[in-house]
């Protein structure tokens, strides 16, 4: 059963497929200590679906096998730390159509073959980045890869380019053998987070986190933090480029053809100029639909105040007015830096 269920896998387009057990992964409680220090931020919804995700059987009582998933998103890109004025950056994994779309019918697909194969007393429940599951725990235990320094799976074959699915079943399958860290003494990525969100190996401050604050956080992004954040308007890639493992990456076929090419670097001033139908359409069937156009246009208002130069100001002052009091605030912010680095830069030379 386990070689049909990888086979149609593969040919369903994912790049890997392995097994582990039902059972409470063992990180379990460093979990619920992480959600005591109240290191997720915002995300009430890690804390309230806490006890499912560190109880499987809670998910689905009687489960007895989880299947694991994974499919590279990997695709030549700018480097993350690009900073041409005007110009935005939004993380890797959205460069495409919404993942959840793409991966959750052939989801669907797989799940039927798994509830087939068990017979009528079967039942199956598969989940894209959508169910209380500590997925990359999981997925160590199956063997698709180890959890970085930087709290991301990695995998000896694709990097850490990846997007993770899981089938939580009570078709019993024997599990294949977990995967051991393989970061020795490397910290690259603890040293190339923008906001020393990685604060010791294996631990994620969610709330310094610039995928938390540029997606997840709904309100007004801490003044201190805002210049770490650049030109990135969606996410962050730094601690997931710097990874030695990606040696091994390459471009996954499914995902591949889901690319969004005109998303791989944006024209901050047109964002700006977006009303809600416009930002809609703009990013219709990707991830950045997530954060709304207060979102966006309060990234955008942060990346233009980090790397906006002065024909900038003309439509930072318009966003200054615009009736979502979120875009207004982060528009008056950016105004006073970029005139900041003006007046910087008008200063005689006193050396």
């Amino acid at each position: 059963m386990k070689t049909a269920i990888r086979q149609r896998a593969r040919e369903l387009g994912f790049d890997d497929c392995r097994f582990t057990h039902a059972e409470a992964p063992a990180s379990a409680s460093r979990f619920k200590d992480w959600l005591s220090d109240k290191r997720h931020g915002e995300m009430a919804w890690l804390e309230r679906t806490a006890p499912k995700r560190v109880e499987p059987q809670h998910v689905l009582p009687a489960a007895k096998s989880i299947i694991c998933l994974a499919t590279s998103y990997d695709i030549p890109t700018p480097n993350s730390e690009l900073r041409i004025p005007n110009s935005g950056l939004i993380a890797r994994y959205a460069r495409f159509n919404d993942y959840h779309d793409v991966l959750g019918g052939r989801l669907k697909q797989l799940t039927s073959l798994v509830d087939q194969l068990g017979g009528a007393e079967t039942r199956s429940l598969w989940y894209v980045d959508t169910g209380p599951l500590l997925e990359r725990d999981l997925a160590q235990r199956a063997g698709l890869g180890f959890v970085g320094k930087h709290t991301n799976l990695i995998s000896r074959k694709f990097g850490n380019w990846l997007l993770l699915a899981e089938i939580i079943t009570t078709l019993e399958l024997e599990p294949d053998a977990p995967e051991q860290n393989h970061c020795g003494k490397c910290t690259r990525c603890l040293t190339a987070c923008p906001t020393n969100a990685i604060t010791a190996p294996f631990q994620l401050d969610a709330r310094r986190c610039i995928s938390y604050l540029t997606i997840e956080l709904k309100g007004s992004i801490p003044v201190a933090l805002r210049p770490a954040i650049g030109n990135r308007i969606f996410g962050c890639d730094d601690c997931l480029a710097v990874c030695p493992w990606n040696r091994f990456a390459h471009e996954g076929s499914l995902m591949k053809t889901h690319a969004r090419q005109e998303l791989a670097e944006l024209d901050l001033l047109e964002l700006l100029q977006l009303d809600d139908a416009g930002f809609k359409s703009r990013f219709a069937g990707t991830p950045v639909l997530r954060t709304k156009r207060r979102g966006l246009l309060r990234n955008v208002c942060v990346a233009l105040g980090n790397v906006g130069d002065a024909s900038a100001l003309p439509h930072l002052q318009k966003a200054a007015h615009d009736p979502e009091p979120l875009i207004a605030e982060h528009a008056l912010w950016a105004i006073a830096q970029i005139k900041s680095r003006q007046q910087n830069s008008q200063s005689p030379n006193t050396g």
